[in-house]
């Protein structure tokens, strides 16, 4: 890996640090620079999974509180969410990269649909009635092969499943949002440490590119409109998507 390869990771993980902090989407920018810089489809989106943990890690300890109060509900939808990850990155290892190529562009489409229109399909589900707990495992674990698997979207999954679950208070979905992610990506890693697919100089790059990104670049998104950083995520998707089905 040469000097501009390891700046074009550096700045990609510093950006998707920054928006996974406000807004979600850092994948949209860390699993392209991997692609742009050499690395095969697989290992790219085990790398990008690996890179941009740290961040999720530094975030559970903002959200302790929040999370000391879904004790109740956070262990059994951990557990899903571990078995989910584990059989997702399984699949994906398993799968031939020349079909995994192909599944990019649909995989990073539903991605930015999911997150241009999460928030109406959220407060959609939050007015359709009493809670429904079995149903909210049930799409936890679909959730969390899905993260495994690939990944992007899965934050705006998971509040609509806790909407139809009877949820309400968004500072406490987030927080477990962000403990579920923890344990999808978590054991998604591990699978992919034990099969050999993380390219680990790049990870060390933008590794710390992600953390910087996840609190100096965060510090100055915040001060930004959220509706142009979110606007901004869209267009990126939408445009690596198109990248995607016409390379």
């Amino acid at each position: 890996m040469g000097a501009p390869e390891a700046i074009l990771l550096a700045l990609a993980a510093f950006g998707g640090g920054a928006l996974n902090a406000v807004a979600g989407g850092g994948s949209f920018l860390t699993f392209p620079a991997l692609i742009l810089s050499g690395v095969a489809p697989i290992e790219a989106n085990a790398t990008s999974a690996v890179a941009l943990l740290p961040g999720t890690l530094s975030s559970i300890l903002a959200y302790r509180r929040e999370l000391l109060a879904e004790r109740a509900s956070a262990p059994g939808l951990a557990l899903v969410s571990l078995v989910g990850g584990a059989g997702g990155a399984l699949l994906l290892v398993n799968t031939p990269p020349a079909v995994f190529m192909k599944l990019v562009p649909f995989l990073l489409l539903v991605a930015t649909l999911l997150f241009a229109f999460g928030d109406r399909l959220h407060s959609r589900l939050n007015r359709r009635g009493p809670p429904r707990p079995a149903f909210g495992a049930i799409a936890q674990l679909g959730i969390a092969v899905y993260g495994g698997y690939f990944g992007g979207g899965i934050g705006i999954m998971m509040l609509a499943a806790f909407a139809l679950m009877g949820m309400t208070d968004i500072h406490r979905m987030n927080a477990l949002k962000v403990l579920l992610t923890l344990a999808i990506n978590g054991v998604a890693v591990v699978t992919f440490v034990i099969t050999g697919v993380v390219e680990w100089l790049p990870a060390a790059v933008m590794a710390a590119g992600a953390v910087l990104g996840g609190y100096g670049g965060a510090a100055l998104a915040l001060r930004l409109d959220p509706r142009w950083v979110r606007r901004f995520v869209i267009a990126l998707g939408a445009a690596m998507s198109a990248w995607f089905f016409f390379r």
